[in-house]
């Protein structure tokens, strides 16, 4: 800053300096503007004095002014060239100094920037100097408190230290002081008693694990009759047309367009499994089947409970991405022998020829297993698969809507058209949304490690309206006509 205020005042003393010059050359200039006409008169006077005596006076006069003229002329031609020479000079000192101004103001404007530079350097430098000398003050503080505690610790390693040398002295002592006869009789039976105890209590171990597999025993007994009771519950059900579920002031008995199983076509094609079941299939796998009016195609059927049921969704270890478009949901996607989803056409092309039960079975991470039955009907493709369901039995609580149209969403199709919040874009994976709270059974599978409310409302999961989050490890959805004599 100071280099720059020195270099400007050089500059402005310049000018001054060059324009004093100027002032006085224009001076001197019109001086001689002046003093040379009256020079020019008096050697005129002069030379017509010296030649009056020889000439005329006409003659002398026309002579002398002729003369005059041309010394005029010749001075101020003289004149004339010095000052436009002076003028050059001038132009090119002015210039000169305008380009040392430009300059000096360049480096002026370049040194305040430096300067502004500066002066933010030093401010943070003095910002950083006063956290050092905080976290130094701190340091220091800590450094204190560590003395104290490593003095404190040297205190209790002396003590320990004295306590230890005064147990070795102990020690010496018993050795060297034998235990008498009665001493040794009264350790013996201690010993003794000790290892009468020992052996009472492996006894005892032997006992709770041998009533620990009866009671699993007892377990998978009980479990096996509540499977056989529920599957009898749901046969008087299907018998009477659900006539308990229309006692209920909610529910609303859905029309049955046939009370008995699907048969066989006449062409000998079975239209589901449990009609394959009939036929005397017995064991699970991928069979082909031809659903009434419609073409034949692959399903998986289970073989359990005395029948067999088709398989329309099954999820296991999160190998298959369910974030499937519509096209695919329609159309079913996966492999049969492991993930997969036969697809809302075929599903339809199957529940269209009858009256079906929709069964869904969940396992948890703790490998706890659930199922709920359903008496529902499922629209075709011109009402977007809508479905609607009314619960049967089941052993754990229910998370979908009843007697509620629900049409089938997926990201790229939203059919929740009364709701904002698009579902399926926000929990991945088609379903029959309607709250976006209730379950998702296609949506991604998560761990138990995965945090966060975010994750596991994204993971497969059950919920209540009045019940917690079970998340899920696997799922199955089956299908199977509301007659199950066969379960007998």
């Amino acid at each position: 800053t100071q280099n720059s205020h020195t270099a400007k005042t050089v500059g402005r003393k310049s000018l001054c300096i060059l324009t004093n010059q100027r002032a006085e050359n224009m001076k001197v200039i019109l001086a001689f503007l002046f003093i040379a006409p009256l020079a020019l008169s008096a050697s005129a006077e002069k030379d017509y004095s010296s030649f009056d005596s020889a000439a005329s006076p006409e003659t002398k006069s026309r002579f002398a002014m002729l003369d005059d003229v041309r010394i005029l002329a010749n001075g101020l031609l003289q004149l004339g060239h010095g000052l436009k020479d002076f003028v050059h000079k001038t132009k090119g000192q002015m210039n000169d100094i305008f380009q040392k101004l430009y300059i000096f103001d360049k480096s002026f404007y370049e040194l305040s920037l430096q300067t502004s530079e500066i002066k933010e350097e030093e401010e943070q430098l003095r910002q950083t100097t006063a956290r050092l000398q905080i976290n130094n003050e701190e340091i220091k503080n800590l450094s204190q408190e560590m003395n104290s505690k490593i003095e404190d610790l040297i205190q209790n390693k002396i003590q320990l230290q004295e306590k230890v040398w005064g147990l070795e002295d102990k020690v010496t002592k018993l050795a060297i002081i034998q235990p008498s006869v009665q001493e040794t009789k009264e350790i013996s039976s201690l010993k003794a008693f000790v290892e009468q105890q020992d052996n009472h209590i492996k006894q005892l171990l032997r006992i709770v694990e041998d009533q620990h597999v009866q009671l699993d025993r007892q377990h998978n007994q009980i479990m096996e009759l509540e499977d056989k009771l529920n599957h009898i519950e749901l046969q008087e059900l299907a018998e009477n047309s659900f006539t308990e579920e229309q006692t209920e002031p909610e529910a609303i008995s859905f029309p049955v367009r046939n009370g008995t199983a699907v048969t066989y076509q006449s062409d000998g094609a079975a239209p589901d499994c449990t009609a394959l079941y009939n036929g005397g299939v017995r064991s699970s796998g991928v069979y082909t089947i031809k659903p009434n009016g419609s073409e034949s195609f692959d399903v998986y059927c289970e073989m359990k409970f005395g029948s067999s049921w088709t398989v329309i969704q099954n999820r296991v270890d999160g190998s298959l991405d369910f974030n499937q478009t519509w096209d695919a949901y329609t159309n079913g996607f996966g492999d049969l022998n492991e993930e997969f989803w036969l697809g809302l056409n075929k599903t339809y092309s199957i529940t269209k020829q009858g009256d079906y039960v929709l069964r869904i079975e969940l396992q948890d991470w703790k490998d706890n297993k659930r199922y709920i039955d359903y008496a529902f009907r499922l629209g075709g493709p011109e009402t977007d698969y809508t479905l609607q369901l009314s619960r049967i039995s089941g052993s754990i609580p229910n998370a979908l809507p009843e007697q509620t149209e629900l049409r089938f969403s997926t990201a790229d199709r939203d059919m929740d058209i009364k709701n904002d919040f698009n579902c399926p874009e926000n929990y991945l994976g088609g379903w029959w949304h309607s709250e976006c709270e209730e379950t998702n059974l296609n949506g991604k599978y998560v761990t138990p490690r995965s945090k966060g409310r975010l994750d596991r409302r994204r993971g497969l999961y059950w919920k209540p309206k009045r019940g917690r989050y079970y998340l899920l490890k696997s799922t199955k959805i089956m299908l199977h006509p509301t007659d199950l004599k066969s379960f007998d």
